[in-house]
């Protein structure tokens, strides 16, 4: 069809069988595959499309209208092609497997070769594409084979979405070795599904966001199900808060395993085994580690810097910078923003973070969360972490919002667990008894749902924006 090694191919779809075949098809043929984000608006996806500079557009049976919307304004795009189904202005994806021979493509393709495109996701601003060589996520893939202990007889219960670095990355690593992939049909998340999909396909693996953990806990019948045959829950995307952490220790047992990166990390930073999760009933210090995101993983070198880039001491916040052989290549067709990230060889992640005296890496905060309230520095992740310690809450995110007094104040936005009852004064008296009163949030409000994005993390910008709309500083 007049693809070359070298051009972008795009995919706009949920999860599905077809998307795997796409993904394999891009490794083969020498193609950037560029997964675009299902949830997008029309003008995000607009926006996408065209950076991405996609010529072939492979497009799921719920997308079909919104592309056809956007035909006039992606004029890099030449060939449209469906899949799960037909669609009436696109090539079927179907026909093309069975129209075409088989053979394997005449394509050189080296490790260093570009090979796909993953999109941040968002949550600070317009998303930018993380491109990866073949060698950077082959690297990934086996330290993940060998870091999980996946054994080809495992089968794993797949809920991320594949457009994302995590999905992608996980599914890859059980193909690595032979080992399954279940797909779930749901386009959103659904705990019942999935609690159901765990027992039934008598699962040994499954992949989470602490959001996920909390529906999954809010099963009415959730002690019906058989969950012998799980070995490993690992949890990454966003903070897990220990209190939860440990609901779900007690539930499913010490099986728990989480991982630490980012979109441009390759993702893994930091890893913890599902050993250091089981300390329930043990001391307070050796309990702490919960609330840490491991030990850098095989391979991967962590420092702790000041403004300066100088190492801080143990115990000390500052950025978390990392170096390693899967970190992304650069930001596609974005030189300046993949200076601003990667300073001789080391990615800054903009996350705040420090050391304990064990060398475990624990997560303080995203810098640009960070609160500044009348000059004192308030981390959010420390705020919520007691805020889930309340009975009554299920789901719990802090922003700082503008304040004339103290520039900014810590505010709570909370979702109740279903027949629970809490005022906003007694989760603030909650806090100050826990907290410095600074960190303690000045007001509180009640939602029914956080917004999230399809990889599970609660979207603070969104929730911030109509607090700072029209004004000229926006945290």
């Amino acid at each position: 069809m007049g693809v070359k090694k070298g051009d972008a191919l795009g995919v706009l779809s949920w999860n599905c069988l077809d998307y795997m075949d796409i993904y394999g098809a891009a490794m083969k043929g020498g193609y950037v595959l560029s997964p675009f984000n299902p949830r997008l608006q029309a003008q995000e996806l607009d926006y996408l499309i065209n950076y991405s500079e996609v010529n072939t557009l492979f497009v799921g049976p719920e997308l079909i209208e919104v592309v056809d919307q956007l035909r006039p304004r992606l004029p890099r795009v030449k060939q449209y092609i469906s899949i799960e189904g037909s669609a009436p202005s696109m090539i079927e994806h179907a026909h093309l497997l069975a129209s075409y021979p088989a053979d394997e493509p005449d394509v050189d393709v080296d490790e260093d070769d570009p090979c796909i495109i993953y999109y941040t996701s968002g949550t600070t601003g317009v998303p930018r594409g993380a491109l990866y060589s073949h060698r950077q996520r082959i690297e990934d893939t086996k330290i993940k084979c060998i870091q999980l202990n996946v054994k080809p007889g495992d089968r794993h219960v797949l809920i991320v979405p594949v457009f994302h670095i995590g999905g992608s990355g996980n599914s890859w690593t059980y193909f690595f070795v032979g080992a399954c992939n279940i797909l779930t049909p749901d386009r959103v998340f659904n705990p019942a599904s999935t609690l159901k999909a765990l027992q039934d396909e008598k699962a040994t693996d499954i992949h989470i966001v602490p959001t996920h953990l909390v529906a999954m806990l809010a099963q009415p019948d959730l002690k019906q199900y058989d969950f012998t045959t799980v070995k490993r829950i690992w949890y990454a995307a966003s903070p897990m808060p220990t209190e939860l952490l440990r609901k779900g220790i007690e539930t499913f047992g010490p099986i728990f395993m989480q991982c630490y990166g980012q979109s441009e990390s390759g993702p893994d930073i930091t890893f913890m085994p599902s050993e250091d999760h089981d300390v329930l009933g043990r001391p307070a210090e050796e309990q702490k580690q919960l609330a840490s995101c491991g030990r850098p993983c095989m391979g991967v070198h962590v420092r702790i810097v000041d403004e300066q880039g100088r190492d801080v001491p143990s115990g000390v916040i500052g950025e978390i910078v990392a170096q390693s052989k899967r970190i992304m290549t650069g930001y596609w067709r974005k030189p300046e923003d993949t200076r601003s990230v990667l300073t001789d060889g080391w990615l800054h992640t903009g996350d705040m973070g420090y050391y304990d005296e064990k060398g475990y890496l624990y997560i303080a905060d995203r810098k640009k969360d960070m609160i500044v309230s009348g000059g004192e520095n308030v981390f959010p992740r420390e705020v919520e972490e007691v805020l889930y310690r309340h009975p009554a809450v299920q789901e719990a995110t802090v922003i700082g919002i503008p304040d004339p007094y103290w520039v900014e104040s810590v505010h709570a936005v909370v979702v109740l667990k279903t027949g629970a009852d809490a005022s906003a004064e007694e989760l603030i008296h909650f806090c100050k008894e826990r907290l410095a009163r600074f960190k303690a949030p000045k007001s509180v409000e009640f939602v029914s749902v956080l917004p999230k994005s399809p990889s599970g993390k609660i979207m603070k910008r969104t929730i911030r924006e109509k607090y700072w709309q029209g004004l000229e500083r926006k945290v």
